[in-house]
């Protein structure tokens, strides 16, 4: 992680944030699979009223982890199309680079911190 600026990402770097972005977008959609067949295998009806609010409420939980999991598979997408333009690991509002712990912690990041500190201070204070 310690080099030079002129090695910020670099062809190696690139080659790693792409296979770490597309493993982590083949588990995504393989836990969609799963979802589907999960959803499928509990639609047996259940007598007991506390039993059924159980089951409606794991698919609930679970369905909400999926949506959020699809809005997670757009990001990677897009920073999967990043990669392609060169633009990938650069701050979208400063230009500036993101830094390589960032982007390990979280490949998706599109800010540097110092820019997603700002914008989540701006929500805070004026909301969306």
């Amino acid at each position: 992680m310690a080099m030079p600026e002129s090695e910020y990402m670099n062809d190696k770097q690139l080659d790693f944030f792409r296979f770490k972005l597309q493993t982590l977008k083949d588990d995504l959609l393989s836990n969609a699979g799963e979802t589907t067949e999960h959803l499928r295998e509990d639609t047996s009806i259940v007598p007991d009223p506390a039993d059924r609010a159980t089951i409606e409420e794991e698919h609930a939980l679970e369905l909400r982890t999926r949506d959020r999991e699809r809005k997670l598979l757009k990001k990677i997408s897009q920073s999967l199309a990043r990669i392609d333009a060169g633009d990938y690991g650069f701050c979208d509002e400063t230009g500036e680079p993101i830094g390589l712990g960032r982007l390990i912690a979280v490949p998706t990041a599109t800010l540097s911190l110092e820019a997603q500190q700002r914008r989540e201070l701006k929500q805070k204070m004026f909301g969306d």
